[in-house]
């Protein structure tokens, strides 16, 4: 953040002030900008090749693909500028793949992690002996039905937030964990329905879970 405000507030006054100063032919912003960049590159680089926490590439991937090339570069005293001077990106392509390789693994087990401790808790519910909760004057399950919905949508956006690219690749993951997490779901209430017919609300666990289907589709 430091380098980031540094290098926007030095090359707008290069651009507003310094620059007209020299003759055109010294290049004075384009030289200024490259040295900003190249230390601020040679610094990200550094930071990726070290061990980072799943935020911490979060961050990092977000600087790559949308602070420093839409925040900063795109800034109204600097995009015309900065556009004649073409300074590429904060890391090497190949050090991006790799990080957006991590987040994406990362990202897919958490959201695995949340639907498998959801349904675990679900199937606790079941068999206490309480009512299921009413939405909207139905018996439904707001923990399993919209909680799952809540978690890989806000996977999606998180990485829709990093990139396009990045947020298509998790949801194409996301999609393959949903009928996974669906089966086991659909086994567990199988279960359920067959060994719990003395449960005291049977019934209405039965009709929250169907009730689900509506959100689930």
């Amino acid at each position: 953040l430091h380098m980031g405000k540094t290098m926007k507030e030095d090359l707008t006054v290069v651009a507003k002030y310094i620059n007209k100063l020299y003759p055109p032919e010294f290049n004075v912003f384009s030289i200024y900008a490259e040295l900003y960049h190249n230390y601020f590159a040679s610094q990200a680089k550094k930071n990726a090749e070290s061990h980072l926490e799943d935020k911490d590439i979060y961050l990092l991937l977000s600087w790559v693909h949308n602070f420093y090339p839409k925040d900063m570069r795109k800034d109204h005293a600097l995009a015309m500028e900065l556009d004649k001077v073409k300074l590429g990106s904060l890391l090497p392509s190949s050090l991006s793949k790799e990080l957006e390789n991590k987040y994406l693994d990362s990202e897919e087990v958490t959201v695995k992690n949340s639907l498998s401790r959801c349904l675990d808790k679900e199937i606790q519910r079941w068999k206490e002996d309480k009512e299921p909760e009413m939405l909207n004057g139905h018996f439904q399950s707001e923990l399993l039905g919209i909680f799952v919905i809540q978690s890989i949508y806000s996977g999606q956006k998180r990485a829709e937030d990093i990139s396009k690219a990045v947020g298509e690749e998790l949801s194409r993951r996301l999609l393959k964990e949903l009928p996974a997490f669906l089966r086991s779901y659909r086994d567990a209430f199988e279960d359920f329905k067959e060994k719990s017919k003395k449960h005291t609300y049977y019934k209405p666990i039965l009709i929250a879970n169907i009730n689900n289907c509506w959100n689930f589709r």
